[in-house]
């Protein structure tokens, strides 16, 4: 029983996470599409066999398949749920719409829409995810304010990097790598994605700014086998709590602030993993996340008293989690390979700088091409999640 338990703790909250982000996703390439005058035939969380499956009075047909992984939105004559476009198919829809409702039908389906309202429908979908997360995080600012530690230093690790560097106790971190310093947790954000890379920062000692550069090295967070590695310079916070609650408003432009945050950190590793600067074990697949999941959302359980705030804690960060899954959601999603987003939406710039769209034959390699790397990434990813949760080591232990 206990371990069910703990199945359904790491389960349960993986999947309202991945749904929300992915429904919000979802639907933002549905509404840019029904804004545009494009007809959907199918709006589905999941794939594989439906669970559940309704159509309205417009013809859509709501599904929740039951592999809880993804989601789509098929338009009208989609070739598949990728929206991959072939030649020879969509000549012979053409045709076929134009036989069976005449031409001012063939403004309702996808691929005969402008270049430039097929990229809007597109980068809606990354754009809801970035206004989830905007309105996840303010909402979190709103209800719980911000209690932070204060950026002053509290120790300095006996010859450590910080300590080389010429940080001293009683500093107040204002600055790092060019980003405000508003708390502790801000600097081991901009900190533990930097080891090997030089660093500068802004201290405030006595009144007067000084500037020191260090290079993080990288440190194992746990000691088990598999643990990610992340930066470190030997720096410890005092035990100064800021406390800050917000308006409305306030919290927006904190929420604004803080989803930027998570981007450009996330930008800046991905580029350091493929210069090969930052190991790729960092990366997170499905089974990390649902673990990451479960131990946040008994995290925040644990530290109640009562089962109110339990369920509270629990919930609050869950969100904080869904903000920045949603975050990464939207960016991974923009990249520039086939079958992503950013790929259609590379496509077609190049069909509205050339006004013609790319070549058949190019755009059908460049998809199988996406695919497999897209397929690549999520397999690395599904290994880091093994190796993390030492299943290898578990199944040589029964054998040996």
């Amino acid at each position: 029983m206990e371990v069910i338990a703990d199945f359904i703790w790491h389960l349960a909250p993986f999947i309202l996470v991945l749904s929300l982000v992915v429904t919000i996703h979802e639907l933002g390439h549905f509404l840019a599409a029904r804004a545009c005058g494009v007809a959907v035939e199918r709006f589905s969380i999941g794939f594989g066999r439906a669970l559940f499956s309704r159509r309205d009075r417009s013809g859509v047909e709501w599904r929740v398949g039951w592999i809880p992984l993804g989601g789509y939105v098929m338009f009208a004559g989609d070739p598949n749920v990728a929206s991959v476009p072939d030649a020879a198919g969509l000549q012979a829809m053409k045709a076929e719409i134009l036989a069976r409702s005449g031409p001012e039908s063939l403004a309702r389906h996808y691929h005969f829409k402008p270049v430039w309202q097929r990229a809007l429908v597109t980068a809606a979908g990354p754009a809801a995810n970035f206004l989830l997360a905007i309105v996840l995080f303010a909402a979190l600012f709103m209800a719980f304010g911000e209690r932070t530690l204060s950026p002053r230093i509290g120790m300095v690790e006996p010859g450590g990097v910080a300590e080389a560097a010429g940080f001293r106790k009683g500093d107040l971190v204002v600055e790092a790598a060019g980003r405000r310093i508003g708390s502790f947790q801000d600097l081991v954000e901009v900190v533990q994605v930097r080891g090997g890379a030089s660093t500068d920062f802004v201290v405030n000692r006595d009144g007067r700014e000084i500037r020191l550069t260090a290079t993080p090295e990288w440190r194992r967070i746990a000691t088990e086998p598999g643990a990610p590695r992340v930066g470190r310079i030997g720096l410890g916070p005092t035990e100064e709590v800021v406390r800050q609650t917000f308006g409305p408003l306030e919290a927006v432009a904190k929420g604004v602030d803080r989803t930027w945050r998570v981007l450009t950190t996330s930008v800046y590793a991905l580029g350091r993993m493929i210069t090969g600067q930052m190991s790729a074990e960092q990366l997170n697949g499905p089974l990390g996340i649902a673990q990451m999941s479960g131990q946040i959302a008994k995290a925040g359980a644990e530290a109640a008293p009562d089962l109110g705030r339990k369920v509270l804690y629990a919930g609050a960060n869950l969100i904080a989690l869904a903000a920045v899954l949603s975050v990464g959601i939207g960016f991974m999603n923009l990249l520039p390979i086939p079958v992503l987003d950013g790929g259609h939406l590379l496509f077609y710039a190049y069909e509205a700088v050339a006004r013609r769209p790319l070549a058949a034959s190019v755009q059908a390699a460049g998809y199988r091409v996406g695919l497999a790397l897209v397929l690549a990434l999520m397999l690395f990813a599904t290994w880091n999640d093994l190796q993390r949760l030492q299943v290898f080591q578990f199944f040589g232990g029964l054998f040996s």
